[in-house]
Parts: structure tokens; C-alpha cells; sequence
């Protein structure tokens, strides 16, 4: 599949858009809301949507920084697996799209670390302006950061878009061995990143919730909205049954006891 000028423009205006998206606090910049970007736009939602359920698992845990640190970015395999995905014309499966685009994450995760320092004066210089009764300066100061991740988004998205067909050339040179190791590999990041979210999350009083939804899914074969609908039920429960009963006041003595 050939991406044209216009699909690329519109991949790079809605990487943009997510991207900067995260900094006003819409969660725009997950894989899920980025792959399903690009299948509209390519015409190929089920595997736009294939590519950002496996990567939205995967970066659920390592996706999620600890300290100072900046994780992968969604952007890698939202927009640069999914394009992989679905302009290989199934060459590259959605697995192995996601261990490909693994480096590229982190590769973006650089120029966002670029992108925080070097506006990492702005809120000062921000200040400054306001207090000098500069609003125009008070606006691109406070607002220079979002334009900037606008800016290093639409590059990504449109040189993803463009230089999609050289990649997939290049993955032609890897041997099908490896190209299997790879989607196995693809296929163990999102237990990898859901298992780190348990790490920190699943209390010992959970752990029973937790291996019930395996045996649902892994022995039981129910689907997806069945678990969750199973789910809601020990929740509910959980919820009601710790809920503290009306408590009613006991009043001793009657009316003529008027000592109190």
C-alpha cells in the first residue's frame, strides 16, 4: 500500500494533534487513540485497531515513568507500527510491528526530553512577561511548549508517512526467523507491560479477582465484555458489602426524665 502526499499530511496533522494533545491534559498521545488516527485515515480501522490494543497493553506498565525518568513514547507504535502494520499488506504482523517500533519509541522519547528542556525556563519567562504587562510575550512563553510538541509531531508523522515504503523494503531483508522472533516477542510485551501493572497495583486481597479473569479468559474462553461484565459483579459486591449498616441510637429513660 502507497501513502500519498495528502494521507501523509494527515498523519502528520493528527500525530500533531495528539501529541501535543497530551500536554492539555486530553490523553490524546496512547496508542489505541493514535492507531485508530491512521486507520481512518488509511482506511484500515480493524487493524489500526488490532495494532493499538496489543501496544496500549504493552505501554499500560513500561509505558509509565518512575521518577524523573521518560518512558517509550505511544507514538512509535501508534503511528509508526500501525503504518507498518497496515502498508505491509500483512508482511508485518501487528506483534511484530510492536518489537519494530519498540526503538523508535524511545528514539522520540529523546527529542522529548529535548522538547522539556528546552522550554524548561518558559513558566519563569512566562511570569516576567505578565508581570511586565507584555500579554503577547505571556502567551507564546506559557503556550511555546504545546507548539513545539505540535511541531516535533507533524515531522514525525508526515516522515513516517513518507518513508514508510523504504522501511518495508528494509524489513524484506530480515530473515524469517528472525522476523518470527520478533512477533513472539511482540506477543510477550503486552504480558510483560500488564504484569507491571499488577506489580504495582494487585493488592494480596486481589490476587483471587485477578486469577479469576485468567481462568475466564484462558479456560473459560469468554469474551472480553463477558469478563468485564464478571467484573462488575464481584465489584459491585465489593462495593455494597462494605458499606457500613445505618447505625440507630438507643435512647434511654423516657419523657419525664427531664435531668439531662
Amino acid at each position: 500500500m502507497e501513502i500519498n502526499i495528502i494521507q501523509a499530511v494527515l498523519i502528520g496533522l493528527w500525530t500533531a494533534f495528539c501529541f501535543s494533545g497530551m500536554l492539555l491534559g486530553i490523553y490524546t498521545n496512547r496508542c489505541i487513540i493514535l492507531s485508530f488516527g491512521v486507520g481512518i485515515i488509511l482506511g484500515d480501522i480493524p487493524t489500526a485497531l488490532a495494532m493499538g490494543a496489543i501496544s496500549e497493553l504493552a505501554y499500560m506498565g513500561f509505558g509509565v515513568g518512575a521518577g524523573g525518568t521518560v518512558p517509550p513514547n505511544p507514538i512509535g507504535p501508534g503511528i509508526f507500527g500501525t503504518l507498518m502494520a497496515i502498508t505491509s499488506a500483512g508482511k508485518i504482523s501487528p506483534e511484530a510491528a510492536l518489537a519494530l517500533s519498540t526503538p523508535i519509541a524511545v528514539a522520540i522519547q529523546f527529542l522529548q526530553t529535548f522538547a522539556y528542556t528546552a522550554f524548561a525556563g518558559a513558566p519563569e519567562m512566562a511570569k516576567k512577561q505578565l508581570q511586565n504587562g507584555n500579554i503577547k510575550g505571556f502567551k507564546v512563553a506559557a503556550n511555546g511548549t504545546i507548539w513545539l510538541f505540535a511541531a516535533i509531531g507533524l515531522i514525525l508523522g508526515v516522515l513516517g508517512a513518507l518513508s514508510m515504503d523504504t522501511l518495508i523494503k528494509l524489513v524484506d531483508y530480515i530473515p524469517q526467523v528472525l522476523l518470527n522472533g520478533l512477533t513472539v516477542a511482540g506477543k510477550m510485551l503486552p504480558a510483560i507491560g500488564f504484569a507491571m501493572i499488577l506489580s504495582v497495583m494487585a493488592k494480596k486481597e486481589l490476587v483471587p479477582f485477578v486469577l479469576l479473569g485468567y481462568v475466564c479468559a484462558a479456560y473459560l474462553n469468554i469474551p472480553t465484555i463477558g469478563i468485564a461484565i464478571v467484573g462488575t459483579i464481584f465489584a459491585l459486591i465489593e462495593l455494597y458489602g462494605k458499606q457500613a449498616p445505618a447505625t440507630h441510637a438507643v435512647v434511654e429513660g423516657n419523657e419525664t426524665d427531664d435531668w439531662i
